[in-house]
């Protein structure tokens, strides 16, 4: 079962935490609340769901330098800035750099939970892309090299007796194997196995269900 989210909440302001923490708590989020950069990046669990709110402009360290901070971690959190002193350039970077959304202060109690919704379902959706890769691959871990082979030539688009004449079998040897597939990778269709097949590493296609 997947862990309930979080929203984690950086700002230097103990006004700011105090406010926004207390509106998302009535609004029923879990809120997790750091007063700088290097507190957050100390106690952040990258595997928990949830999402970030990022105060742009902190004497530590800013907002964009955390961001690249856990990018370069490997921390896929949807982010969204809030700061008092937003501009364009900056923003457009933000955005650039993997930021789901921007808010200038102040902002309503509603736009913010709205927000957040948003950016859960970001992280949700790309929580269970990471989990269907991972069992996609372990299905094609137990194809044998020849499964393997026969897998990706049916992808390819060819017919039986072009794999059967590639791979100099028979196509009902190709037949068999190409069942065996199917069932250890629990494809419906080829077209299922091709969306699979894309979702393998190394291939630019992403998986959908």
């Amino acid at each position: 079962m997947m862990r309930p989210s979080v929203v984690m909440l950086l700002d230097d302001d103990p006004a700011v935490r105090r406010s926004v923490s207390l509106a998302l708590n009535l609004a029923g989020y879990e809120v997790k609340a750091y007063a700088s950069a290097g507190e957050l990046l100390q106690g952040l669990d990258p595997t928990q769901p949830g999402c970030l709110l990022l105060d742009l402009r902190m004497p530590d360290m800013g907002g964009l330098e955390v961001q690249q901070a856990l990018s370069a971690r490997g921390c896929s959190l949807p982010i969204i800035f809030i700061s008092a002193f937003g501009d364009i350039p900056t923003t457009v970077h933000a955005l650039k750099a993997g930021a789901v959304d921007f808010l200038e202060k102040p902002f309503s109690t509603e736009t913010l939970i709205t927000r957040i919704e948003e950016a859960l379902e970001t992280d949700r959706r790309q929580r269970e892309q990471v989990t269907l890769r991972q069992n996609i691959q372990q299905r094609a871990n137990q194809l044998t090299p020849r499964e393997q082979e026969v897998m990706q030539l049916v992808t390819d688009g060819l017919s039986n007796k072009d794999i059967a004449r590639k791979l100099e079998i028979s196509p009902r040897t190709v037949e068999k194997y190409r069942a065996r597939v199917m069932e250890k990778m629990q494809a419906a269709s080829i077209a299922d196995l091709c969306q699979m097949m894309a979702a393998l590493p190394g291939s630019s296609g992403e998986f959908r269900p």
